[in-house]
């Protein structure tokens, strides 16, 4: 089949088309078309182009017959997606005079009579049932067997369920594909949370005829590799979060202690000195409190594996060694540890957008009013008050600001648009203002009260001191590693040289090491 391409004409911004020998396919613009010998096809778009792109269209595709072994939901399911988009199908069922519920135009066929209508044939059963296989060896040989099968369990079998059907019909050319893809999601059509298909096996010319496949159901293959990646591919479905279960449990073990030391201060305490119920405290006031330092202790922790990092790198001298697992598992897991601080911060924005309709608000604003118009006293205006009052509101609101921005620039959609030089000063540089903002507005919220007694309740200080135990230690080591002295080092050690390295010594002694 010949090839056409697409020639511009950069002085009169006209593009010329010239198709040899090829099937015409349906023109969406506005083109004047000529016929040249009844062979050629001139086409001139008034649109500049500076690139070659072929033109080829291989109708005939869309028309071969695929094989698919298994009438249950998912094969009925691919089966029908496939019919709309132009294949020929073929069910293979054990019981094909007793198969229902099939998509019309499909042939339904025994095993045996169905693997010789195709090339390709889908296998839609489980690894269990795949012992009917052996019994029609000689007719797969050659055969191009795509494996779509689950386990249950991560790694439940010793190796993959595609090696596994490549043992059982030695002669057959295995391929990975589908499992990623949900029989609803083919049957709804809501395929945009799951587009891609992971492909992989041994023979390449298989693994691209499946590819070729997925493509024209209107999905994303990629290509994973050899079949030895199979066992990588059954086990992803099955995955449950797995960068979120480390921030999740942190999250929650934060918030309990948060809660319960918050419970004690201004709950229990009250009640045995006092005997005062201050029980209502526990919907709104503590879980306000709560919500804000889990905020703030997260984002801190977001940023402290960076900083233990460069001290590991400056204390070993070189970049070569492996960090630590927890402390790798610890980076992995950053984004997800400022999604779940910004999810608080939320939290905390709305607690405090309701304060002013609480109950207790109102009573005590009202009891406040009386005693003021009863005793004809008046609270002076401080100056003092009123500009810390603002201050610590104006950072929060900033704060919160970058704080919204920084979880924007993590969404795929928006990362993906940006260069890395971008989105390393989003996430690093506004990530680290966004914690001296939020750092600030605790400080200042504290105000004088972080050094009088009277905040100490059973030699316990108040919540919001703990809260700046995390964030202040990560600003100040970062201060001293943005020092140009250890900057200077740093950068050195990340570009490759090694403080006590043989090569360093060799070029000394005027020999270098290869």
């Amino acid at each position: 089949m010949s090839l056409g391409y697409i020639k511009t004409n950069a002085l009169n911004h006209k593009t010329v088309h010239i198709v040899g020998k090829l099937p015409l396919a349906p023109m969406h613009c506005d083109e004047r078309k000529y016929l040249i010998d009844g062979l050629q096809l001139i086409t001139i778009m008034e649109k500049t182009s500076s690139d070659s792109l072929p033109l080829t269209v291989n109708s005939s595709e869309k028309h071969e017959t695929v094989c698919i072994f298994g009438t249950g939901d998912f094969g009925r399911s691919l089966g029908l997606k496939m019919l709309q988009c132009g294949y020929s199908i073929v069910f293979g069922s054990r019981n094909p005079h007793m198969s229902s519920l099939l998509p019309s135009g499909a042939e339904v066929l025994s095993y045996s009579e169905a693997a010789q209508k195709s090339d390709v044939i889908i296998i839609t059963v489980h690894r269990e049932h795949y012992d009917f296989l052996t019994e029609l060896i000689e007719v797969l040989n050659g055969k191009i067997l795509v494996d779509v099968s689950n386990n249950l369990k991560i790694n439940q079998y010793p190796e993959s369920n595609a090696e596994y059907l490549a043992q059982l019909v030695p002669g057959a050319r295995v391929v990975k594909a589908f499992n990623t893809i949900s029989a609803w999601a083919l049957q709804s059509g809501a395929l945009d949370a799951s587009r891609q298909v992971f492909v992989c096996g041994n023979d390449s010319k298989a693994k691209q005829r499946v590819m070729d496949i997925v493509r024209t159901l209107g999905l994303t293959p990629l290509d994973q590799g050899s079949l030895m990646a199979a066992k990588e591919i059954e086990n992803y479905p099955l995955q449950l979060f797995p960068l979120w279960k480390f921030p999740f449990y942190l999250s929650a073990v934060l918030c309990a202690f948060l809660f319960f030391y918050c419970v004690i201060r201004e709950v229990i305490y009250p009640y045995v000195h006092e005997k005062k119920d201050s029980t209502f405290r526990m919907a709104i006031s503590i879980p306000n409190r709560v919500f804000p330092i889990a905020a703030l202790t997260l984002l801190a922790l977001v940023y402290l594996p960076g900083v233990i990092a460069a001290i590991l790198q400056l204390y070993r001298g070189t970049k070569y060694r492996r960090f630590p697992d927890w402390l790798d598992h610890w980076m992995l897991c950053r984004k997800q540890l400022g999604l779940i601080a910004l999810g608080f911060a939320f939290l905390h924005v709305i607690y405090t957008l309701v304060i002013p309709i609480r109950y207790y608000v109102r009573w005590m604003s009202r009891n406040m009013t009386i005693t003021q118009a009863t005793t004809k006293k008046e609270n002076p205006f401080s100056t003092s008050t009123a500009w810390l009052n603002d201050s610590y509101i104006s950072l929060g609101i900033l704060g919160f600001f970058l704080f919204v921005l920084l979880g924007i620039t993590s969404l795929p959609s928006v990362s993906n648009t940006v260069n890395w030089r971008e989105f390393r000063f989003v996430q690093s540089k506004l990530g680290y203002l966004t914690l001296i903002l939020c750092t600030a507005h605790t400080l200042v919220y504290g105000g004088k009260r972080f050094l009088s007694p009277s905040i100490l309740r059973w030699y316990l200080p108040s919540a919001y001191v703990i809260a700046l135990i995390i964030p202040c230690t990560v600003l100040v080591s970062k201060f001293i590693l943005i020092l140009p002295c250890i900057d200077r080092t740093l950068t050195r050690i990340r570009q490759g040289w090694e403080r006590n390295s043989k090569s360093s010594k060799s070029a000394l002694n005027g020999k270098t090491d290869i």
